[in-house]
């Protein structure tokens, strides 16, 4: 198998050992499934198939931020507890990736679940003069006691800092040495959760919670594959690899794996920008394994934008896919594609051409999750 890696910015051996280690990151759960998120764990999903119908085992960490900035402001909006809303948010989340036939993952974790582990990370970050405190109780990592900061993204300082601005990084805070340096623990404000440590009562910042529970969660410094939608290489994922880095003179994972937008009107489908399209509303018109097919049918390097007849299109080829009946038509051609790159376009037209040879397709279709 070959696989782009972000880091390395071309498509190389993809080559674990019997057991893969696989990290990524999930929801912050205050809104529904769109399809950007689904687009993220179809991937992730097709990669384990493949991986385990090569008989390999996969164990795939995918955690839940359950405490973070947007999910508390919506929380305090509705007037509800942030638990509460994340609560209903992730059995809606679940019951969409059931629908949309997701294999269970390895564990699904939630950032307060590690309070205990972020502190204790938090604390040697802080004794290895990685990380400082400011007199009002925050703690920010150094990043220039990482010398590798900026390997995943290649992004130049001007670049890095829009970003950071646009995704919470808040590079203009005085509190900070330098403008990219960012939060590990910060004082809660009125009313949102706290929680005891040894720079006063808080809560942890965004990026520590995945260093913290993909140690903890897989028992590893290095794993073999960490991902999840491009919009994270900046600031989450260059942030998340320089702090284990430099805790534990490691790598934190041997390969980095990006999904690319979802585009609608023009931009990225994002809730922050409210132009989304929500997997449990499409369920409610069409079938789930046509949502899926719709998602296999872009490459997951390639950004692409939504239109309804989409939809359509992918239901007409599912009826297709079924009336074929069973077989293993297109199997070898399904399993080459998706062993370049997790190339699913050219595995679906594989299936496409078996069917129109009267072939049927069932075992090559499940190899992408969609069940005939």
């Amino acid at each position: 198998m070959r696989l782009f890696d972000t880091a390395r910015r071309e498509i190389v051996p993809f080559e674990p050992g019997p057991v893969v280690t696989m990290y990524t990151c999930g929801i912050t759960p205050y809104d529904a499934t769109h399809l950007g998120h689904a687009a993220v764990f179809v991937t992730y999903d097709v990669l384990q198939r493949r991986l385990r119908d090569l008989g390999h085992e996969t164990r795939c960490v995918r955690n839940i931020t359950d405490v973070d900035d947007p999910l508390l402001a919506k929380a305090n909006e509705l007037g509800i507890h942030y638990l509460d809303l994340a609560a209903g948010e992730v059995a809606r989340f679940d019951e969409d990736m059931k629908a949309l036939g997701q294999l269970p993952v390895y564990s699904t974790p939630r950032a307060t679940s590690a309070i205990g582990e972020i502190r204790k990370v938090v604390a040697e970050l802080v004794d290895n003069a990685n990380a400082y405190v400011t007199d009002d109780g925050h703690v920010f990592f150094d990043v220039t006691t990482a010398p590798n900061f900026g390997h995943i993204s290649h992004y130049d300082e001007a670049t890095m800092l829009e970003y950071a601005a646009e995704r919470g990084g808040n590079p203009d805070d005085p509190r900070k040495r330098n403008r990219l340096d960012f939060v590990l623990w910060q004082p809660s404000a009125e009313g949102e959760p706290a929680w005891e440590s040894l720079w006063g009562p808080g809560r942890p910042g965004w990026h520590i919670e995945c260093t913290a529970l993909a140690r903890r969660e897989l028992d590893a410094d290095t794993i073999d594959l960490h991902g999840g939608g491009s919009d994270l290489i900046f600031p989450h994922h260059e942030c998340s690899s320089a702090q284990s880095e430099t805790l534990t003179g490691q790598p934190l994972a041997r390969h980095w794996m990006h999904q690319a937008m979802v585009r609608m009107d023009g931009e990225k489908m994002s809730k922050s920008l409210g132009n989304l399209v929500f997997v449990s509303a499409l369920r409610d018109q069409w079938d789930p394994m046509a949502i899926r097919l719709l998602l296999v049918s872009e490459h997951y390097r390639t950004p692409w934008e939504w239109y309804d007849d989409r939809i359509v299109e992918a239901d007409e080829r599912l009826r297709r896919w079924r009336a074929a009946g069973e077989g293993e038509g297109a199997l070898d051609d399904v399993r080459r594609a998706l062993d370049e790159d997790l190339d699913t376009p050219a595995a679906v037209a594989a299936i496409d051409a078996a069917v129109s040879r009267g072939e049927g397709v069932s075992r090559a279709a499940i190899l992408l999750g969609v069940a005939l």
